[in-house]
């Protein structure tokens, strides 16, 4: 306990960023619930984070990173910082160099400077679990007792403390909480930790479907999906098997929000027939990004500029908002100024230099970390799978089959969660954590038991 208390004690401003989202947002009348509280208590407390690390830094007087570390953390610099520059407003366009400098460059460092060893992975892990388990409670509570943010005219949507406003903030949480979970139970050795992290990752799905938000499906289905192919085909089938099984008596047999449900998860598919607005709205930005892009190709429209360029390109399909309401929050028009998708955001923003810089450094940590947790063995390469099924990764040590697992689920889920969404709201600062402990695994020499 001692250890675990002293750990705690150095990853002090890590977990005070974790746990400070669930300060539940503020704002003013029309806003309350909204990403007020929230978002900028926990950003403040990653300035506060960043500032701690610069300082143990410049005392212990050594290079905090490798080479390949800082090239990789340091390329989103470049392509920010030119599209500032290119920008036809570069005033308009500071606020937005400080924020992508915050959550895909200095925070993450901060974090990956912060991690020592496999242990304070480890107890940065299990604070995402705790942090979606508490935010998945609320949620639970919001759709059992009719408080949450309005879902097709009924206040059942499970938001957690983000409010109405952020809608995305609790699903993204959760899901980060299962993927967590879902990793440790995969590559955990058998004992208490192992079964408790099958428990979470069980019970966290509750809330993850009464959030009613179809990226954060898709992207925990997909990265479990990779968890599972990871960690063996004979285990990924058989779980398959189980969680069909289960989702079938949970919805179809209990009735856990199965006709919202039902409905939501066949919305996915209606793109051509007979859409809802939500995907008409998405699919008009998207196209309305790419429009945007190919004004400046290399260096984009500038920062913060989508919203000023997004109607002279867009359809008349576009709706002039979305509704919010419930969860504390009086109605309100939110107006759509992003594409929601934080590859065609970028494109259009900073163009293909920017895109590159960005997606280029996550496509390394990605195969960085599959690479160090996927190893050739006896002078053959690496392979997914074994001759007899099994994964190479089963052949790990427990902590690093499982910190292998965390840290490559955590960033395929982003990755593919990408494509449904971009930065904003108080949930994009956990996301910079995140994207920390992926950069830990992937660009550090791995220490500790």
């Amino acid at each position: 306990m001692r250890e675990w208390a002293r750990r705690a004690a150095g990853l002090a401003p890590v977990l005070a960023v974790i746990a400070l989202l669930l300060v539940p947002g503020g704002g003013g009348e029309g806003t309350r619930g909204g990403t007020g509280g929230s978002g900028a208590v926990a950003d403040a407390a990653s300035g506060l984070l960043v500032l701690v690390c610069l300082v143990r830094v410049i005392r212990s007087g050594a290079r905090p990173l490798t080479r390949t570390a800082a090239v990789v953390l340091g390329l989103p610099v470049f392509g920010v910082c030119l599209a500032a520059v290119a920008s036809a407003d570069p005033a308009a366009s500071l606020p937005g160099v400080a924020r992508y400098l915050q959550i895909f460059v200095l925070v993450p460092a901060a974090v990956l400077l912060s991690v020592r060893d496999r242990r304070d992975f480890a107890l940065l892990a299990w604070a995402l679990v705790a942090l979606a388990l508490a935010e998945g409670a609320v949620g639970v509570a919001q759709y059992a007792t009719g408080t949450g943010a309005s879902y097709q005219g009924e206040d059942v949507r499970a938001v957690g403390t983000f409010g109405a406003t952020d809608v995305m903030g609790m699903a993204t949480v959760v899901a980060y909480g299962v993927v967590v979970a879902v990793g440790r139970a995969l590559g955990g050795r058998p004992g208490r930790a192992r079964t408790a992290a099958l428990v979470c990752a069980a019970v966290l799905w509750v809330p993850l479907v009464l959030s009613f938000s179809r990226g954060a499906w898709i992207a925990t289905l997909l990265t479990c999906g990779v968890q599972l192919l990871l960690a063996g085909v004979r285990r990924a089938v058989r779980v398959a098997v189980v969680v069909a099984a289960l989702g079938v008596v949970l919805v179809g047999g209990f009735g856990v929000g199965s006709a919202m449900v039902e409905e939501r998860v066949a919305s996915i598919t209606q793109v051509t027939a007979a859409p809802d607005q939500s995907v008409t709205d998405r699919y008009t930005l998207w196209a309305a990004a790419g429009r945007i892009w190919r004004e400046e190709p290399l260096t984009g429209v500038g920062l913060k500029e989508f919203p000023a360029y997004r109607d002279a390109h867009a359809s008349l399909a576009l709706s002039s908002g979305s509704d919010t309401a419930g969860a504390g929050a009086l109605y309100a028009r939110q107006p759509l100024l992003s594409p929601h998708n934080m590859y065609l955001l970028v494109l259009s923003e900073q163009g293909l230099i920017g895109l590159l810089a960005l997606a280029g450094g996550w496509t390394v940590l990605l195969v960085a970390g599959v690479r160090r947790g996927w190893p050739g063995r006896r002078g053959r390469p690496a392979g997914l799978v074994g001759p007899v099924g099994r994964s190479a990764w089963a052949g790990r040590s427990g902590s690093d089959s499982d910190c292998a697992l965390v840290a490559t689920g955590l960033l395929v889920w982003q990755l593919v969660d990408f494509c449904y969404a971009d930065i904003g709201g108080p949930s994009t600062v956990l996301m910079s954590v995140v994207l920390g402990l992926a950069a830990w695994w992937s660009l550090t020499e791995v220490r500790g038991a």
